[in-house]
């Protein structure tokens, strides 16, 4: 029988679900452009929060003055060699969450509440970072970088993908849970809730200035009205 669930919550991941995970996500976008291109990049001066990996690796390689063309050409087979490098590589992680994920997942999944992602991450290292961090299971579906031009596009995919396998009614509540503007202005252009969470690299009078619906301190916060009205 399939199951129809109360409300849809997306979530980002770093700074959202989880911070200060280490420097291998960069190394492995930097080690998948030198394994394609041969090209010693660097994520330094790319204001990489709230950006998709597919973007970061542009800028990296636009920093060379590689073209467009080249870039294009290069970036499937380098999205492929990041996500290898980073399932090698990455630690455990589970010390790492945000305050208050697990219970909030929890308490969430408990209540018959469809969880998915809307993450700039490649999926594997997306999928990969969760498994470490011990909050894989809590997800049944998500939207990675590699799968849309903007953030935007990813919430209009996940969101599609939920109501297309029946997994949520038409009339739904839907949030978005995010740690940057972009992630606010995503749900914005989706028409959905958008709850900012101060857990990230952006300051909390920020957040605040791009006017989300709700802005929690941390996950501690959040409330299961907030996601079910």
């Amino acid at each position: 029988m399939l199951l129809t669930y109360r409300a849809l919550v997306l979530f980002d991941i770093d700074g959202t679900l989880v911070r200060r995970a280490g420097p291998h996500h960069r190394e492995a976008l930097v080690h998948g452009v030198r394994r394609v291109t041969g090209l010693e990049t660097t994520t330094d001066g790319i204001p990489v929060q709230g950006m998709l990996d597919p973007d970061i690796v542009a800028a990296m390689m636009r920093q060379t003055g590689a073209t467009r063309a080249a870039i294009g050409e290069a970036m499937p087979e380098i999205v492929r060699a990041a996500e290898r490098y980073y399932v090698r590589v990455c630690p455990v992680l589970e010390s790492k969450q945000c305050p208050g994920v697990e219970p909030v997942l929890e308490r969430l999944t408990r209540r018959g509440v469809l969880l998915g992602l809307v993450t700039g991450n490649l999926t594997r290292i997306g999928w990969r970072k969760l498994e470490r961090a011990g909050l894989r299971g809590y997800f049944r579906f998500g939207a990675f970088g590699e799968m849309a031009k903007t953030r935007a596009g990813l919430a209009k995919i996940a969101i599609g993908e939920a109501r297309r396998r029946g997994w949520i009614a038409r009339g739904a509540p839907v949030s978005l849970i995010g740690d940057a503007p972009a992630d606010i202005l995503a749900a914005r252009a989706n028409g959905i809730r958008a709850i900012a969470v101060a857990t990230g690299l952006t300051a909390e009078e920020e957040l605040r200035s791009h006017q989300p619906d709700i802005l929690l301190k941390d996950l501690r916060e959040l409330r299961l009205r907030m996601v079910e009205a």
